[in-house]
């Protein structure tokens, strides 16, 4: 019974943000003190020794605090450096960087217009067919939970009458139930083609790739990155902003980026927790951990350049409307997402008179 307790609780459990920031919550803790620290010079693919950019007559000097700017000398004869310098110089983050070069050369957008339109086109092309794909695995698991929990009720009758007519023991009755019963809900699971752990395909691909765009958008701030021309990529982001940041290599001043991004977060979570009925004191726990992490992104984000904040806020955009989007009966039936005993045909309209009765009606 324990084992069918924890599958019925699969589809309503909130997979997919809970999951994400609980992994980013210790990366960001330990980035946020390292994202502007010093780093050996990057070499360019196949051009030559490493470039550090050589102070220019016409350059903007860095609107970052002294504290927070970026060396970019090469480190000591043996090479020595943390596990940061080698992420950073990883072939992931290089393939992020020729990304978003690539975008903004081909767009001839400004920086923040690139960065905006890199962010859509990765979450429109990635992460969005595998939250179809995830909402759909886990849409056939809440429809096997009739049948799990029916299998559980007569494995419970069978196992007990066994226990009488062998004179087991309780605890060997009950490790028999949970042996047998964990090798019948695998078997649904292969007979139906949706193992839960198909679900967290998403996580496993987009932190890795919300990871390679942060270090890759960090390298061009702290001016680690030139582009083909030779120009620096720093300069071009220093003038590359748009209204109250204008110099995408600085910090928000304002914390109207970083502010934004809790927001949006808790947003999001808040969502999740609104479509959970009777959670589990772990879940509850779960719910609190998961604000309490939306909550220190705030000023995590006002430690780093705007590009950075700027990637998450729009991250966090399409992340809430992402899910939105996957609430709609329309386009559930459009990604073949099987029908469940949980869906609403308005769900939009129950998305907001939950909230209004949780936040705002309550006494």
């Amino acid at each position: 019974m324990r084992v069918a307790a924890s599958v019925s609780g699969t589809r309503s459990s909130p997979v997919s943000p809970a999951c994400w920031i609980q992994l980013c919550a210790e990366m960001l803790c330990r980035l946020s003190v390292r994202w502007l620290q010093p780093r050996p010079a990057l070499q360019l693919r196949g051009l030559g020794p490493p470039v550090v950019p050589a102070p220019t007559g016409g350059a903007k000097p860095s609107a970052l605090p002294l504290w927070a700017v970026a060396s970019v000398s090469a480190v000591g004869p043996s090479g020595a450096g943390g596990w940061y310098e080698a992420l950073a110089t990883s072939a992931p983050v290089q393939g992020a960087e020729d990304v978003l070069l690539f975008a903004h050369t081909a767009s001839g957008l400004p920086w923040w217009g690139s960065i905006l339109l890199t962010t859509v086109a990765l979450r429109g092309a990635v992460t969005l067919p595998l939250a179809a794909y995830q909402h759909y695995i886990l849409a056939k698991v809440e429809n096997l939970q009739p049948e799990i929990k029916s299998i559980a009720r007569h494995l419970n009758q069978d196992v007990a009458v066994r226990a009488n007519q062998l004179g087991w023991s309780k605890r060997a009755a009950r490790l028999t139930y949970l042996k047998t019963m964990r090798r019948l809900v695998s078997e649904l699971y292969v007979r139906d083609n949706c193992h839960p752990f198909k679900a967290t395909v998403l996580v496993w691909i987009q932190l890795p790739m919300w990871i390679f765009v942060s270090v890759a958008l960090r390298n061009f701030s702290t001016g680690a990155t030139h582009s083909e021309a030779g120009f620096s990529v720093q300069e071009q982001l220093a003038t590359g902003g748009v209204l109250w940041f204008p110099d995408l290599t600085a910090l928000d001043s304002t914390w109207i980026l970083p502010v934004s991004i809790g927001v949006i977060n808790l947003l999001i979570v808040e969502i999740f927790a609104l479509q959970k009925v009777g959670m589990s004191r772990f879940q509850t726990y779960i719910t609190y951990f998961v604000r309490a992490v939306s909550v220190l992104m705030i000023p995590i984000a006002a430690t780093v350049p705007s590009s950075i904040v700027l990637y998450w806020l729009c991250s966090s955009l399409m992340g809430l409307s992402q899910n939105l989007l996957l609430r709609s009966p329309r386009f559930r039936q459009l990604c073949r997402i099987p029908l469940t005993k949980s869906d609403s045909d308005t769900p939009y309209k129950d998305l907001f008179a939950a909230f209004y009765a949780k936040f705002i009606s309550r006494k």
